[in-house]
Formats: C-alpha cells, structure tokens, sequence
C-alpha cells in the first residue's frame, strides 16, 4: 500500500469517527428527549383521567372500552 492510499484511508476513517460522534450525540439527545417527552405525556393523561372523575365520569375516557366491544 503506497502512501497515497494510507493517507486516503486516514482521511476517511477520521471522517467516520466525526460521523459516528455527531450521531452519538444525536441519538442521545433523542433519547432525552423522547424521555421528557413521556413523562410529559404521563403527567398530561393523568391530569385528564382525575379532570373527567371530577365531572362526575364513572370512568375515565381512557379506561372505557370502545363501543364496538
């Protein structure tokens, strides 16, 4: 293997290890965010589930079984 082509494949191997960071970092950023993102959810059905219990629900609209059961 001549120089020319060590030096080629350093270049894109270096390339590669910034590619596979920046990725990493996305995806963990993602995962932050798909986290908050549940908990936020969580916390919003639960605020509707005591909501329609305080209207006087028998049960909450999530925990009904649709109509064609």
């Amino acid at each position: 293997m001549n120089s020319e082509n060590l030096t080629r494949l350093e270049e894109k191997l270096a390339h590669l290890d910034r590619l596979v960071a920046d990725l990493s970092d996305v995806v963990a950023r993602q995962d932050g965010e798909l986290a908050r993102l549940t908990r936020r959810l969580e916390m919003l059905m639960q605020r509707e589930a005591e909501r329609e219990l305080a209207d006087g629900s028998a049960l909450p609209l999530a925990d009904q079984r649709p109509p064609h059961w």
